[in-house]
């Protein structure tokens, strides 16, 4: 080749070798969902059917045997009982209220938490250990330590109070304050999994973007806000929509908390549904407040992906 240095050109793939390798694909493909399929259908009858049963509950007028349920015929008078109870209301405001309150708190500490792991040199593993260790705990066991705690009579929050004022104050006493204690809770327990959720984000994040806008002269807090946080997120939007279907459907923490209490103040729709369900045995009512819960968790969720994916086609649209 008269010296020069000889160059292959890489082989392009035959039609037939595509259509070979296409092939294999979708065997593999045509495997997986043979394999996944049993699991499948197991958790959609899991899931779809008590759903469905609520609905029709909550659509029919429901009478208690010894045969079991009976529905019979269809109305929807439940829902219209719901759209006149002022407890309803009262409980939805407070659902309403609750969920983005402790969202919010837990989304800024989660993310201060993470940048503050993401500058460790050492120790980042037994540090996240110790993090997820509020958030490994089962909510009932939480719920039961931290009422030891706001306890009236014996309880370490309440002596620390009086030691330091001179009167013991009472957590939850009074609406208020109860409704500050148990989010208080929430917080604790839930910031650890918001989290480590952002850690995530942030480690997947390229370091040249961020370097560059350094040499462009941007301070910390810049390249903060104005590079990494946009890149952040789609792990802002996972973290914030778990945290919405947990804390629009908290039932476990005011149940053992509070029990609802005082009065009707932590009373959220979970723990409304249940008691007048179990309680009250008013089956359709009770299903009525379940379902309608479910489909405002998922017009929430629906409404908040629609305006991220609206303000993220502006950027781009600016851009």
């Amino acid at each position: 080749m008269s010296g020069a240095t000889a160059r292959t050109e890489p082989r392009r793939a035959t039609a037939q070798e595509s259509d070979g390798r296409s092939s294999l694909d979708r065997k593999f493909a045509r495997l997986g969902w043979g394999f996944a399929t049993p699991a499948l259908l197991v958790v959609l009858a899991i899931t779809l059917f008590p759903i469905a049963f609520s609905v029709a509950m909550s659509l029919s007028h429901v009478t208690v045997s010894a045969d079991g349920f009976q529905l019979s015929g269809t109305t929807g008078e439940h829902y219209e009982l719901l759209l006149r109870s002022d407890r309803w209301r009262h409980a939805l405001v407070f659902t309403v209220l609750y969920t983005i309150g402790t969202v919010v708190a837990e989304l800024v500490l989660g993310t201060l938490i993470a940048l503050v792991l993401e500058q460790l040199s050492g120790g980042r593993g037994w540090m996240m250990a110790l993090l997820l260790l509020p958030w490994a705990m089962i909510t009932v066991v939480s719920a039961q330590l931290w009422a030891y705690m706001y306890n009236g009579v014996y309880g370490v929050l309440t002596a620390l109070t009086e030691a330091l004022t001179g009167t013991p104050f009472q957590f939850l006493g009074t609406p208020t304050p109860a409704v500050l204690s148990m989010a208080a809770a929430d917080v604790w327990k839930t910031t650890p999994f918001v989290a480590i959720i952002v850690l995530a984000g942030l480690m997947m994040l390229p370091s040249d973007v961020v370097e560059a806008a350094r040499v462009d002269g941007a301070n910390a807090w810049t390249a903060f806000w104005k590079v990494r946080l946009p890149l952040l997120r789609p792990a802002l939007v996972i973290a914030v929509l778990f945290r919405i279907l947990q804390a629009f459907g908290i039932f476990d923490l005011p149940f053992v908390l509070t029990g609802g209490g005082p009065g009707d103040a932590t009373e959220s729709l979970a723990l409304l549904g249940w008691q007048v369900m179990f309680t009250n045995l008013d089956f359709g009512p009770g299903a009525a407040v379940a379902a309608s819960t479910a489909a405002l968790v998922l017009v929430g969720c629906l409404i908040f992906l629609r305006a991220f994916k609206a303000r993220v086609g502006d950027e781009e649209t600016q851009a």
